[in-house]
């Protein structure tokens, strides 16, 4: 049975994927045991237990003003934390799943390709980036950039001016194993709509709010990307 070991097991997403029934071994190791920002703890833990892959979906996100505030954590964690886990990966050849971000391209123009160039739209997509440059050095390794949400969406508010590819964690958690002996990056996520009309088929409160009138023509509205490729994969 192939070992997994999964970064970020106490988070949003992690919750919904523990429930998923599969054929591989999966740990969920603490922050304690398996420190991202401590190599020797990392390599501690995998000596002991060698996994044949790392799901590295740990890392610092909401509040997103946070890496405006506190750009130190943001960079401790996602760019150091990510390097570590390359590194750890490298050194015991195990296969590496990284969990990015849409946010890395620049939302302009919209249908993004996986080899399109990024320029990403605030400091949370910078720390992401910086994790996904080291990734990249590392040949064995799959980067998922990824636009998902909790269900039911948990805001108030969404923009009916924004086109996105959100889709609910457990979408992501019934797919997610057929996807880990992939290479290279997959744009991950649902059909292109706006926010408002993916906020409101489960959150009928929701109330539509335009991203132009609040942050004027600047703002990236079209952050949708080309799913086809991951779509090709799960429909195998």
């Amino acid at each position: 049975m192939k070992k997994i070991i999964f970064t970020g097991g106490s988070g949003r997403f992690a919750k919904i994927f523990k429930l998923k029934k599969n054929n591989f071994s999966i740990d969920y190791p603490t922050k304690k045991i398996f420190n991202i920002e401590s190599f020797s703890s990392m390599e501690k833990y995998i000596k002991k237990n060698k996994p044949n892959y790392l799901i590295h979906c740990a890392g610092l996100s909401r509040p997103m003003n946070i890496h405006e505030k506190n750009i130190s954590n943001s960079i401790s964690t996602n760019i150091i934390g990510t390097s570590n886990i390359v590194k750890i990966c490298s050194q015991f050849n195990i296969k590496l799943i990284y969990f990015s971000t849409n946010y890395v391209y620049p939302g302009n123009k919209g249908n993004y390709l996986e080899n399109d160039p990024v320029l990403p739209i605030n400091n949370y997509a910078l720390s992401k980036l910086g994790g996904e440059c080291a990734v990249q050095m590392y040949k064995n390794s799959l980067i998922l950039r990824i636009c998902m949400t909790e269900k039911p969406f948990i805001h108030k508010k969404a923009f009916k001016d924004v086109e996105m590819n959100f889709m609910y964690h457990e979408e992501l958690a019934k797919n997610l194993l057929k996807l880990i002996n992939k290479k290279g990056i997959i744009n991950i996520g649902g059909p292109k709509q706006t926010v408002y009309n993916f906020a409101k088929k489960t959150n009928s409160k929701v109330k539509p709010i335009s991203a132009k009138k609040i942050f004027g023509n600047k703002f990236p509205r079209n952050q949708s990307m080309n799913i086809g490729k991951y779509l090709k994969i799960i429909k195998r």
